[in-house]
């Protein structure tokens, strides 16, 4: 049966697929018959139907023909049998044209069934992976379209200092504002970042430490944040150690600032017995007889005897002069070590004397004092020798015997005391009573004060008394006194100054720290000279 083989033949056509992002597919195929195949038409069908009864009813002759030779038969049989005959012919050709009509059908149906699901099956699968790749077209062209630029800041930092979230698909790099793409990347500080462009704020080098540091919403390497922002002592140059609770413990000097470990406060570490800084381990000072250490800065200007103290003295003397306070007698000023100080103390029954520490005293009573007669030099190691004391016999001439003043100290440092020390001879010699703690000792900060302001601003002192005696007084104005040896003071010198006035201005004793408080408000209201009478008529400060 050739003719089957063209009709598979020309069932080869594929349908066609439509689909759109859901499950609405189609499938286009049209249905396959005898009658309405596209490969083959009905006159073809008709031929081999034609063909194949042909060749039965050869058949069949042969078979009558046959028969016919063994007996004849009469006249009248044989329009009888030729009849009988064709109606069994056309029974049977019919019969096998309906049965072959029904293979082909079932045939060609089965057959056309099979290819439509194979076809139909793959036609799916390529649908389905083009589905998907214009899906992901579709939506990373719609990102695209919608994701904004990342934001720039005022702060001029490299991030937004709030999280800044991208698509999972399209990531922008904080460093470098360049897309990402595909890769490795770090998500961190609310952002996205290629991994050489997360750098440390101080090393510039890329951090691939699993933890880093955050300051100022700029990352750091943990060892490089330390090394920035830890605390290291101005000691012994190491990170200050946290303390048992994990805290970072240390000691802040309140005007320097000097940050040091807690535990150089009991191992011997030196300070300087004038400016009261910690000695860093590898600065080099000087060891005084008495004990006493002094850094080499305040070394620079100080006065290690009696006779270098006189020139200071009279500028003192003079700037008494200058607020009328002249002091007639002659006191002597002797400078001595830290042992005859204490010595002297002991032996004086109305002596006042600066606390917790005594740096100097003015004595009302007769006694001996050792003093410092020659300045000492330095030899090895920093250590003072050669020094000459020799032994000085007070005599009571007046109320004062004289004023002693601790050796070794810086020039602002010893004026200042001096000047505190020449205020409680003042008051001696003036006929004051017997005055409380608090108003002797305020009032003499007061004058040490306004001596070392005149110092620090390089004014006259006639400018600093005029202000004060033209507001107590209608008197012509005292005469002018100007401060020798103001010349130019080295940067430490200037710093030595304002520690010293803020020592007297923050001291938080009863006598030395209020006391001054008080005799000062009271001095700029009323003025130096009404202040004084009013202390004189009532042993306390106006309010």
């Amino acid at each position: 049966m050739g003719w089957l083989t063209k009709i598979l033949k020309g069932s080869s056509n594929k349908g066609r697929y439509y689909g759109r992002y859901g499950d609405d597919r189609t499938w286009d195929e049209p249905r396959r018959s005898v009658e309405g195949s596209d490969g083959f038409d009905k006159d073809e069908i008709d031929c081999a139907i034609a063909l194949s009864l042909s060749d039965v009813d050869q058949k069949g002759k042969t078979v009558i023909e046959d028969e016919s030779e063994p007996e004849e038969e009469s006249d009248e049989d044989e329009p009888y049998a030729k009849g009988h005959v064709e109606d069994e012919d056309d029974k049977y050709a019919e019969a096998h044209e309906e049965e072959d009509e029904r293979y082909a059908k079932a045939h060609v149906v089965e057959e056309d069934d099979q290819y439509a699901k194979v076809q139909c099956e793959e036609d799916e699968e390529h649908a389905k992976v083009q589905l998907e790749e214009d899906e992901q077209l579709a939506k990373a062209i719609q990102e695209s379209l919608n994701v904004e630029s990342p934001p720039l800041y005022d702060h001029g930092g490299l991030f937004s200092p709030y999280p800044f979230f991208f698509s999972a698909s399209y990531r922008i790099c904080a460093g470098c504002n360049a897309e990402i793409g595909h890769g490795r990347y770090l998500s961190c500080m609310g952002a996205s970042w290629h991994p050489e462009c997360f750098r440390c704020h101080a090393c510039n080098q890329p951090i691939n430490d699993y933890e880093f540091s955050v300051s100022g919403n700029r990352p750091f390497h943990k060892s490089c944040y330390k090394e920035q922002h830890h605390p290291k002592c101005d000691v012994c140059k190491k990170f200050i150690p946290t303390n048992p609770a994990g805290l970072i413990e240390y000691r802040a000097h309140p005007y320097w600032m000097q940050k040091y470990c807690p535990s150089h406060e009991r191992d011997g570490t030196p300070r300087c017995c004038s400016c009261e800084r910690v000695e860093p381990t590898d600065a080099k000072y000087l060891s005084l007889d008495d004990g006493r250490k002094l850094c080499l800065e305040c070394l620079d200007s100080a006065i290690m005897d009696t006779y270098e103290c006189q020139p200071l003295y009279l500028e003192i003397q003079e700037f008494y002069e200058g607020l009328n306070m002249k002091v007639e007698q002659k006191v002597p000023l002797l400078l001595v070590e830290k042992q005859a100080l204490n010595e002297a103390m002991e032996g004086e029954k109305n002596g006042h004397h600066h606390l917790p520490e005594t740096r100097g005293l003015c004595l009302s009573e007769e006694q001996t004092v050792t003093t410092v007669l020659r300045r000492p030099r330095i030899g090895a190691g920093y250590q003072f020798i050669d020094m000459i004391t020799e032994p000085h016999r007070l005599i009571r001439r007046c109320e004062v015997t004289a004023i002693l003043i601790l050796y070794g100290l810086p020039r602002l440092l010893t004026g200042t005391i001096l000047a505190h020390e020449m205020m409680h001879a003042w008051l001696r010699l003036k006929g004051y009573p017997n005055l409380s703690l608090e108003v002797e000792e305020g009032i003499c900060q007061v004058l040490a004060h306004m001596w070392l302001d005149s110092e620090i601003y390089t004014v006259s002192g006639s400018d600093a008394a005029s202000s004060s005696a033209s507001s107590s007084s209608s008197s012509p104005a005292s005469p002018s006194f100007t401060s020798s040896k103001k010349g130019k003071r080295s940067d430490f010198e200037k710093k030595l100054g304002g520690f010293i006035k803020h020592q007297i201005e923050s001291d938080t004793s009863p006598a030395y720290g209020e006391g001054f408080r008080q005799g000062n408000r009271a001095v700029n209201k009323y003025g130096l000279k009404r202040t004084l009478d009013h202390i004189q008529m009532t042993g306390s400060f106006p309010f």
